[in-house]
């Protein structure tokens, strides 16, 4: 090899050399320098660092955003009424000491979370059994929330994490008892349908019998005041009759005796069996003719 091709080669190494002493840290990573297999530097600022080449020093990047754990596998919780509910969650966390994070789990984030699932579903279940299935649905689930995230904070120190967040996301029923559940839920509105029906047929037959009586009432006030209005004009008739028959009583007998015979032979069939010289037949054998003539006359 000659003089220019040594030179070039010699070009080559210290060019290499040079840029393996070269990296860039990215904002959204941790830098960890490690010289001869031991933890050297952490570096957190990003920008263009400098390290010795290689095997004296090699740079491991960890990324320092925020992560999001989901439950693995929905285990039944029991509450405190000896209930088993299936809870879905998810925890928020993010890598805050480098160094912890790799002397607990080394730099692989999943490695991380394989420990840190069953920590948050122990805190979980440590929540859950001291309540009962309403509050851990309604109205102490924010609670719960809490106490897991309260329960976590030692453990992520030694992880060389922090929890940012911790939501549940589903609350269900075990798949054993939710047939139970909804039979329940099922019985229980027809036992509330069944009281507002009993409820409406209490008040529909207390309208009716309202109703009847203000029926009854209202036809007992219209018979007394058409029966006194009969009465009254009855009362008239007679007086009117009185004065008109007292003025002439011949022709009042004769009157009387034309009104018994139209009520006597109303019908063609009336068959009547009587002696003709009685005083029924009285003005029809012309008895009360002059009677009638005079009446006729006046």
């Amino acid at each position: 090899m000659n003089r220019i091709g040594l030179m070039v080669v010699g070009v080559v190494l210290v060019l290499m050399t040079a840029m393996s002493t070269l990296f860039v840290v990215d904002q959204r990573n941790y830098a960890v320098v490690y010289s001869l297999g031991e933890i050297r530097e952490v570096i957190t600022e990003p920008g263009l660092k400098f390290k010795m080449p290689p095997p004296l020093q090699n740079v491991v990047f960890i990324d320092r955003r925020t992560q999001t754990l989901d439950s693995p596998e929905t285990r039944p919780i029991f509450t405190a009424e000896k209930q088993s509910l299936v809870i879905d969650w998810l925890v928020k966390w993010r890598v805050t000491e480098a160094r912890q994070f790799i002397r607990n789990t080394g730099v692989d984030l999943r490695s991380a979370e394989a420990r840190l699932s069953p920590i948050v579903q122990a805190a979980l279940n440590e929540e859950v059994t001291k309540r009962t299935v309403r509050a851990v649905l309604a109205t102490e689930r924010e609670k719960v929330m809490q106490g897991v995230m309260q329960r976590l904070v030692d453990d992520a120190k030694n992880f060389g994490i922090q929890i940012v967040d911790v939501r549940i996301k589903r609350v269900d029923f075990a798949s054993t008892i939710t047939e139970s559940v909804y039979r329940r839920m099922e019985s229980e509105r027809k036992r509330v349908a069944n009281e507002l029906r009993s409820e409406g047929g209490a008040d529909g037959e207390k309208i009716r019998a309202d109703a009847e009586k203000q029926r009854e009432v209202i036809l007992a006030e219209a018979y007394r005041d058409a029966q006194k209005v009969k009465g009254e004009g009855d009362a008239k008739a007679s007086a009117l009759y009185a004065d008109a028959f007292g003025r002439d009583p011949q022709f009042a007998q004769f009157y009387r005796s034309l009104e018994a015979y139209r009520a006597t032979f109303r019908s063609k069939n009336d068959v009547m069996v009587m002696d003709p010289s009685s005083d029924f037949f009285k003005a029809m054998r012309g008895g009360a003719a002059p009677a009638a003539a005079a009446a006729k006359g006046r």
